[in-house]
């Protein structure tokens, strides 16, 4: 799988896809919705703390669940814009099979239509209501460091670190420091010691806690 293109998947229920080269699943067997819930916006205090200007990245954009869950909770809370929302993704999926794993959650139907679209036309700026979002395409590795921008919250949310090790190296973890604003959050649902410890060392105040469903941990911080 070349980078720019589309995963490779398989999906051995119907429902979950699976991407190959990683051997690993996109979201949780149990609740994917909830999983984001619990890990990504409880773990980054999220959104209590949205506010105009406020800005959201994340590692691993994958079905696009993170961002129409948080959507979600923005417009459920009132919460007003613009409000931006970056990730950064080296293999976008399809837009059919974002469609096929999004269409796991009903209730997301009106949002994920959208999104859908835009996608199926190429687009990477796709404004959603509150929320301004930018797809950035390609290795986090490469173009993490070119970003001109600051995030005040990070949905850590790349494939298992075993199955996924470039996505956890200690230099794109600093980089993730490096671009965090004063005071800025991470959270993400692995709670591997080699990347509390990279984490630790880019400057993060790491904790470990309780994992969602049957995950024993996870990890989150804020920038020292």
């Amino acid at each position: 799988m070349d980078e720019g293109q589309p995963p490779s998947l398989e999906w051995p229920d119907g429902k979950l896809p699976f991407a190959i080269r990683f051997l690993d699943t996109y979201f949780s067997h149990r609740d994917g919705a909830e999983e984001t819930r619990y890990v990504f916006l409880r773990g980054n205090d999220l959104p209590a703390r949205a506010r105009p200007g406020f800005h959201i990245a994340e590692l691993g954009f994958g079905t696009g669940l993170n961002l129409l869950v948080t959507l979600q909770a923005l417009l459920a809370a009132g919460i007003p814009g613009p409000i931006r929302y970056t990730s950064f993704e080296a293999y976008p999926m399809a837009a059919p099979d974002m469609a096929r794993a999004l269409s796991n959650w009903p209730d997301l139907a009106v949002r994920a239509a959208p999104l859908v679209a835009a996608r199926e036309r190429g687009e990477t700026h796709i404004p959603l209501g509150p929320l301004d979002f930018h797809l950035v395409l390609g290795d986090a590795r490469r173009t993490l460091p070119g970003w001109d921008g600051r995030a005040d919250a990070w949905f850590l949310d790349g494939f298992a670190p075993a199955r996924n090790p470039e996505m956890w190296e200690p230099a794109l973890l600093a980089e993730v420091a490096r671009h965090t604003a004063p005071g800025g959050t991470f959270a993400t649902y692995t709670a591997a010691g080699h990347v509390r410890r990279a984490l630790a060392d880019a400057g993060f105040a790491v904790t470990r806690e309780q994992g969602f469903g049957g995950k024993r941990h996870m990890s989150r911080g804020r920038l020292a």
